[in-house]
């Protein structure tokens, strides 16, 4: 049983540390704005 313990425990700090990096993403990386364009052949418009 206690190697079923520290498995959790080891899963439960590992969710931890993602769940912190998510978090750390979202408050302190800001995307930036930009247009974006593409072309289409001709071939796409005349169905």
């Amino acid at each position: 049983m206690p190697s079923l313990f520290r498995f959790l425990l080891i899963v439960a700090i590992l969710g931890g540390i993602v769940w912190g990096g998510m978090q750390a993403l979202v408050t302190f990386v800001e995307p930036q704005q930009r247009d974006m364009s593409q072309t289409l052949p001709a071939s796409k418009l005349n169905r």
